[in-house]
């Protein structure tokens, strides 16, 4: 028991660089206080004593604000940080090293018995507010956006965000990247919207539009080969863009902007 209570101080360590001392986390932090509970409870619930053991998972639940049900099946080195509005359903099972943040739900959508929570693989981590929702399985290291809704499978290495949640992150070559922050730049986009480390949707798709305004540049500029070694006459460089055009677009953008910030002019009298 002592050797897991270590272990559980050395996981926060890892975790939360606001951990200072073994003292401090063994009595400030609500997330393990939980965990320990419910490793009593559970211990009850494997004993059949259905009623002490839900009774120790209320009392834990009044003292940490993290409920979870006596039936889950929780891994080694799990970590709730700040842990107020956690919510563990009866057949949810978490592996190892996983973390989740405050007001998580690991709920069913069904009022049927057998499996209705969520699987956790390894070292998932679930940001705060999300819900995972139903039999779904989490695959291992997945990333899961704070806020997020997820009801449907989650691959191994993925991040996902939104409501409905969607796969937000996917792995790029760095010469792939180098390319998209070449092209953003040129055509005035921030260069935050391109970041592969950015689990952001539109982000995403920005990147996947460099990629095809790249390609058409390409194909546009064999076109304009081919056509002049057969006696045409075209360019043969696809002509830059005009920043002082977005100079202009971006000037309007800041008038318009400041026009509805203006109070509104008081209507005339008749």
């Amino acid at each position: 028991m002592f050797q897991r209570i270590r272990e559980d101080i050395q996981s926060v360590y890892a975790r939360d660089p606001a951990a200072r001392n073994w003292f401090e986390v063994l009595t400030t932090y609500p997330g393990l206080h939980a965990i320990w509970w419910h490793r009593l409870s559970h211990k009850l619930w494997s004993w059949r004593c259905y009623w002490l053991a839900r009774f120790t998972s209320t009392l834990a639940r009044w003292l940490t604000g993290v409920e979870i049900h006596p039936g889950a099946r929780i891994g080694r080195r799990f970590f709730i940080d700040h842990g107020m509005g956690v919510v563990i359903g009866e057949t949810a099972e978490i592996g190892d090293d996983v973390t989740i943040y405050h007001g998580v739900t690991l709920g069913g959508t069904s009022w049927n018995q057998g499996k209705r929570h969520p699987t956790l693989k390894d070292g998932v981590v679930i940001g705060a507010g999300a819900k995972v929702l139903g039999p779904v399985t989490i695959g291992k290291t997945a990333r899961i956006g704070s806020n997020a809704v997820v009801v449907k499978d989650v691959p191994d290495e993925t991040t996902v965000v939104g409501i409905p949640a969607r796969v937000a992150h996917t792995t790029v070559s760095k010469e792939v990247n180098d390319r998209r922050a070449a092209m953003a730049k040129q055509y005035g986009f921030d260069a935050y919207a391109i970041s592969p480390d950015n689990p952001d949707p539109v982000a995403t798709a920005i990147g996947r539009m460099l990629d095809h305004v790249h390609l058409l540049d390409q194909k546009v500029a064999d076109l304009c080969c081919a056509v002049n070694q057969l006696g045409g006459n075209v360019c043969e460089e696809i002509p830059e863009v005009d920043m002082d055009d977005m100079d202009f677009l971006s000037a309007e953008q800041e008038a318009a902007e400041r026009r509805k910030q203006e109070p509104e002019s008081e209507q005339e009298k008749p």
